[in-house]
């Protein structure tokens, strides 16, 4: 019947067999044990890397070295005579890069490195077909994944323009041309090489340096005061110890459950016919799930040696928590728990998504955005058969997902208890969908992944034409049925996170506009908050609009339509601020890691940002304002203390107690008074008055200070006056915006 697979050795890998006898006491094979012998060593160096070798203490020389001269041994170790493709793609695409013009080399070098690329797939494939084993493909799409941005950068800082780039290209674009030095460091560092993740040229020099633990000046900031200041850097322990269980919990889980749910029996006639629909449909969702867990202890320990070595510190949160997702590749839990398909392959191999959202998503039309990006994924990965079929069901999924949250979800937001019965559907929903549609993936078969997808009828093929094509026909969708409250641009909500956020300032302007009195007056108002929004509406529209609003003054005798008609043909007629809006939606993308994470996270960081700032300005006003006026009424006392000099009290109702604070008081007034005058004359002057006062209190019972007491009580009046005139100074410099 049905064998559980086996891990057994493969004649095919060139690498080095000093760990066979580890392999045969743990029972893998040589090459998984030399992988992970590497990637160890590679976590304790790592450590020295970061310590050791620190910017402050050695030159970026050495550390370029030290890194690329690790990456080629272990390249070495793991692959043997197949290094040789290591070193030679790089090698070609820095001649490209150093000979061809800026206009053109980013084109020129993603077909050389593409094409280097697929001639080792099909090399792999007629020598090794269907294995699994290390080979020197993996590096080699990761190498690709390198010089390929880094062409496009340089073509984006020498030849584009900054208005027409995104914000992630402008951060990541390059107007410098790489040494040889910085180049190979940066192709074949030792963090990176065996599994990823990817780390965009500008990010991985910036570390080598030390530049990334620099504050940038203000933009007011002078020469002399805008210098560069040293961030604290973390620790990275627990954060690298956390990533590390991680990566073992998943190895556990792989080497437990997929020796229950083995790919191959998938592959076997009495699997596909001897078994009904849903069990089948639950194996594949098994089998694929074990599978994945592979990539995600191999990601998580990958991005852990990244970490230990320094590399993926972006700073502190708003609770001073250290941040390390610069090259965070995997989101597990995310991707586990996504409730739709879209957001499953934002989490996944995030490092991947960012570069073929930099390549091709932002440089294409947007119609033909996905469907291009699906495809350079699918030749990225080789020519298996099975790859086409995953990336060709994924494109139609994530389409009928799309159009399945438009026609549905909104119907589910009325109660919190809807709510939550949407999303425990549509996680369950995916993991289904998910196991459906990535099995040939791993199967790799062309015509085994037909024979499955027929016994499986095509039933989501089926459905999910169906729901593109034919529902929508019927039922309703999002935009149409909520038209009136000005969210007609749902239909793209899906495809940036931004678009919704973007509605949000229109749908409160028409709650606002249902308050009014006459319909001519909304309109109108409609028309100036829409003017206000957007000032890129044509003119030629704004005069229409006006002209419709000017027609019922003109002709009383028409019947005007009724309020609500009214508000829908006057949201009909105004589609560009829309349109617009999801324009800038798709270009607002955060920096400098801003994709792995999701669109709505620069506007989420952004208003966080403005919060806390917010609240530094109140703290610093009402602890100025309090301060101001404290000293205000101790002017008002000694204002008072001089209007009446001479007061005294009743016969018998001065105490020792009391006597005792006057005296206390004037010993401090008299300190001050003396630390404020430069004069060695007038202190002892000074001094020779204040005890004579004391002496004329004294002989008066403490009745009063005489004249003495109000010149010096004019004195510190002219102290405290001065005071309040420089601490009325700080709320202004506040209001100028230097405590930001």
């Amino acid at each position: 019947m049905l064998e559980s697979p086996k891990f057994i050795e493969n004649d095919c890998y060139d690498g080095s067999r000093i760990f066979s006898w580890l392999a045969d006491m743990v029972g893998l094979s040589v090459d998984l044990v030399n992988f992970l012998v590497c990637q160890i060593s590679a976590l304790f160096l790592a450590s020295l890397f970061r310590s050791w070798l620190h910017p402050s203490k050695v030159s970026y020389e050495v550390r370029h070295v030290f890194a690329l001269s690790l990456g080629l041994a272990f390249g070495y170790f793991c692959f043997g005579q197949q290094a040789i493709h290591i070193a030679g793609l790089p090698a070609i695409c820095f001649i490209v890069i150093r000979t061809q013009d800026p206009r053109i080399v980013q084109r020129s070098v993603l077909l050389v490195a593409m094409g280097y690329l697929l001639c080792v797939h099909l090399m792999r494939q007629i020598y090794d077909y269907g294995s699994y084993a290390l080979d020197i493909t993996g590096p080699l799409m990761i190498i690709t994944q390198k010089v390929t941005s880094l062409a496009f950068s340089i073509h984006d800082g020498f030849v584009r323009k900054d208005e027409d780039m995104t914000k992630a290209q402008q951060y990541h674009a390059i107007r410098k041309m790489p040494s040889a030095l910085e180049y190979f460091s940066y192709v074949w560092h030792f963090q990176s090489l065996m599994a990823g993740p990817l780390v965009f040229y500008k990010d991985y020099i910036e570390f080598v340096e030390g530049c990334n633990l620099l504050k940038r000046p203000t933009s007011n900031a002078t020469l002399d005061n805008g210098r560069s200041e040293l961030v604290v850097e973390p620790s990275p322990t627990k954060t690298v110890i956390r990533k590390v269980l991680g990566s073992m919990v998943c190895a556990f889980i792989f080497m437990k459950f997929v020796k229950i749910y083995p790919v191959k029996n998938m592959k076997e006639d009495d699997f596909i016919d001897g078994n009904t629909i849903p069990y089948k449909m639950w194996y594949a969702m098994m089998a694929t799930t074990c599978i994945r867990f592979k990539y995600y202890h191999a990601w998580l320990l990958a991005d852990a040696i990244c970490n230990n070595s320094g590399l993926g510190f972006t700073g502190y949160d708003k609770d001073g928590n250290a941040k390390w997702d610069l090259i965070s590749n995997i989101n597990v839990l995310s991707f586990e728990f996504a409730s739709n398909m879209r957001d499953a392959i934002n989490n996944w191999n995030c490092g991947t998504n960012r570069w073929l959202r930099t390549l091709v998503y932002e440089r294409v039309p947007k119609k033909y955005g996905t469907l291009l990006t699906f495809a350079l994924s699918a030749v990225w990965h080789g020519f298996y058969p099975g790859y086409y079929l995953t990336f060709a069901t994924g494109a139609l999924m994530v389409t009928a997902g799309r159009t399945a949250r438009r026609m549905l979800r909104y119907r589910f937001q009325s109660t919190q208890f809807t709510r939550m019965f949407y999303d425990i559907l549509t996680c369950i929903t995916t993991r289904i969908v998910m196991g459906y549609t990535t099995f040939p993936f791993v199967m790799l078969e062309f015509m085994g992944s037909i024979k499955l997808y027929l016994r499986f009828y095509l039933c989501l093929h089926i459905i999910s034409l169906v729901t593109i094509f034919i529902l929508p026909r019927f039922i309703r969708g999002e935009q149409r049925a909520r038209r009136s409250n000005g969210t007609e641009v749902t239909a793209d909500s899906d495809r940036s996170g931004q678009t919704a956020v973007a509605t949000q300032p229109l749908l409160a302007a028409q709650n606002d506009l249902k308050a009014g009195q006459d319909v001519a007056a909304q309109d109108q108002l409609q028309l100036d908050k829409h003017a206000k929004c957007n000032d890129k509406i044509p003119q030629q529209h704004q005069q229409q609009q006006q002209q419709q609003q000017q027609q019922p003054n003109s002709q009383p005798l028409i019947l005007q339509p009724r309020p609500q008609q009214q508000q829908q043909h006057s949201q009909k007629i105004q589609p560009p601020p829309l349109t617009l809006n999801v324009t800038s939606a798709r270009d607002a993308v955060s920096v400098p890691h801003d994709q792995c994470e999701m669109d709505q996270l620069s506007s989420k960081l952004k208003e966080k940002i403005e919060a806390e700032t917010k609240n530094i300005e109140e703290f610093i006003d009402k602890t100025v304002t309090e301060t101001v006026s404290g000293i205000v009424e101790f002017k008002n006392d000694l204002m008072r203390d001089i209007e009446f000099p001479k007061l005294k009290l009743a016969a018998g109702q001065v105490t020792s107690s009391a006597a005792n604070l006057v005296d206390a008081a004037a010993a401090g007034l008299r300190k001050r008074n003396i630390s404020h005058d430069n004069n060695p004359n007038n202190s002892n002057s000074s001094n020779a008055q204040s005890d004579q006062d004391d002496n004329n209190s004294n002989s008066n019972g403490g009745g009063g200070g005489g004249g003495g007491g109000g010149v010096f009580l004019k004195k510190e009046m002219d102290v405290i006056n001065a005071v309040v005139q420089q601490a009325n100074v700080l709320p202004a410099v506040l209001s100028n915006g230097h405590a930001k």
